[in-house]
């Protein structure tokens, strides 16, 4: 029987962690969840303790991330306050930074060998500042280290699925890049099944690849941002790495880690999950059109500050 892993959802009371929560303790790869929140973290955990699953639910507030954290395997991190009408996720990083670094400090001193996914806006910048702790601590193994950008892929599928009336889970299109803006690039060119775009539908499914996230924002009018669609596009990363853990191989997914790619130190590109949660090989690059290469460059620009500003925030 294939050892069961212990999972840690950190923010796993907030408006991600809740559905994610509930995910990861229904994966059958999953025998021990812990729910870390500065608030109400015992609460949730009491009521998936309810669910008729195999796996052991526990719950830990704020004084107790060495609980928490103590034996991990994977660390999925949605904490962090959440996006408004009007603000961007640069706008996020005050508040957030130090939440992940913070958190970044606790997984150096109780699981430095565990897989950990961060959701935590603004991704571009929470995984330099998670990548650069873990440096500090000299406990960093960057192929553990993951953006989590799922939900790119999550939203690409959907939306190429409905443009080409087929099945959201039949699409593949690989997306690159970063997890905001102009830095998410879908590389429609690579489409399977192979779909055609008039330039107009390709301008349009491209801006709503990228900006899907402001779109359900402006949606909940004030109400909150990307919660059920990023609990979901989270547990399947999970998911992901749990399966290659337990020995399945073949497991590709595109995630944002520190490598150099056109001119970037920190890219998402598709990568393979290996048996110990690290990525074993690296597709890099497809090739590209023009159109593409013009959405590099603007990719590799956004990217920059952000990075940059996720660095200077431990390292200055």
């Amino acid at each position: 029987m294939t050892r069961g892993y212990k999972v840690v959802v950190v923010g796993g009371a907030g408006g991600i962690g809740q559905p994610m929560s509930l995910l990861m303790s229904a994966n059958p790869h999953v025998t021990e969840l812990a729910v870390f929140d500065v608030n109400g973290a015992p609460g949730v955990a009491a009521d998936l303790g309810h669910c008729d699953t195999n796996t052991k639910t526990t719950g830990h507030g704020a004084d107790d991330i060495a609980g928490a954290l103590k034996g991990a395997d994977l660390v999925l991190v949605p904490a962090g306050v959440p996006r408004k009408p009007g603000m961007t996720r640069q706008d996020l990083f005050n508040t957030n930074a130090n939440i992940n670094k913070t958190i970044a400090e606790g997984f150096a001193e109780h699981c430095p060998d565990a897989v950990a996914g961060i959701i935590s806006n603004p991704v571009n910048s929470t995984v330099p500042i998670w990548v650069e702790t873990l440096r500090k601590a000299g406990k960093l193994n960057n192929k553990k280290i993951y953006g989590v950008c799922t939900l790119d892929h999550v939203r690409a599928r959907t939306f190429l699925g409905a443009h080409a009336g087929v099945v959201p889970k039949d699409v593949h299109v690989p997306v690159v890049g970063g997890h905001a803006g102009a830095s998410i690039l879908p590389l429609l060119s690579h489409v399977t099944p192979p779909m055609t775009f008039t330039d107009e539908e390709r301008d349009a499914l491209t801006d709503r690849i990228q900006n899907g996230g402001t779109e359900v924002v402006k949606a909940k009018a004030g109400a909150g941002s990307a919660t059920l669609s990023m609990a979901l596009a989270g547990a399947e990363f999970g998911d992901a790495i749990l399966r290659a853990r337990a020995g399945e191989k073949g497991i590709f997914m595109a995630a944002y880690v520190e490598q150099d790619v056109a001119g970037a130190s920190f890219f998402a590109t598709e990568l393979e999950f290996g048996p110990t949660g690290e990525y074993v090989s690296n597709k890099g690059l497809p090739s590209m059109n023009d159109y593409e290469k013009a959405g590099l460059e603007k990719a590799v620009k956004e990217l920059a500050p952000s990075v940059e500003e996720g660095i200077h925030f431990v390292c200055a």
